[in-house]
């Protein structure tokens, strides 16, 4: 089944837990469920669906397993794979200070935008579909690239940074297939260990039993020849 990230608008560690995420996605049906730092990045494993649809299915998720709900929007780890192969900021010359983020959009833009769009050390590079390339250098008065983001794309948009779209797209599930024909000699290879486990530690019990016993003869008998000198 296909790998997903789920970017979650508006998460921190005040507002919600990973834990509390992570069992809400497996509430739901997912599995192999990551959370990718604690700024709303879940990595999950699910039936092959609509995006747009995925993002419904955790929104009402989330307003049923959790105190509140979050916007969502989804992509597969294999769109972002193919996003960092094609690496759209080496076209542009970027500060070597410059900060890389990727702008997720539920859908296309409608407008078109003349670009680059530049604001206080800010600058939208480049859109491709639903997602816009954003460079920007840190500023002394906080985060004016999202100001510049919000202005040109609205509120209803989800920002990560270029390495966190790294971490998660690394995030691979793990599964383990086995062929029908191999299925039968697994079980009797666990049978057999299992037997071989378990003798091993009744000898070892038995031989802890006798070794009581007869400590506890001795100690008897070094009573009984202490009350017989009395």
């Amino acid at each position: 089944m296909p790998r997903y990230v789920a970017f979650l608008r508006g998460v921190s560690p005040m507002n919600a837990k990973m834990a509390d995420l992570k069992e809400c996605f497996e509430k739901i049906g997912f599995t192999d469920v990551r959370t990718i730092l604690s700024s709303g990045n879940v990595v999950f494993t699910g039936a092959k669906k609509q995006e747009s649809n995925l993002a419904k299915v955790i929104e009402s998720g989330m307003e049923k397993y959790l105190p509140r709900s979050f916007p969502v929007i989804v992509r597969t780890t294999n769109h972002l794979l193919a996003l960092l192969k094609t690496d759209p900021y080496s076209d542009f010359h970027i500060s070597p200070e410059a900060k890389r983020v990727v702008t997720f959009l539920s859908q296309p833009h409608k407008e078109n935008l003349l670009l680059p769009i530049e604001l206080d050390g800010a600058k939208i590079l480049a859109m491709d579909g639903a997602e816009v390339f954003t460079a920007y250098v840190p500023h002394e008065c906080g985060p004016i690239f999202m100001t510049l983001i919000e202005k040109t794309l609205g509120k209803n948009v989800t920002t990560r940074t270029w390495d966190t779209i790294k971490k998660c797209a690394a995030a691979r599930g793990w599964s383990l297939t086995i062929h029908p024909s191999r299925s039968r000699i697994l079980a009797s290879s666990i049978s057999a260990v299992a037997a071989v486990v378990s003798a091993h530690y009744c000898h070892v019990a038995s031989r802890l039993n006798s070794s009581v016993r007869v400590l506890f003869n001795s100690f008897r008998r070094l009573g009984e020849m202490h009350d017989h000198q009395r």
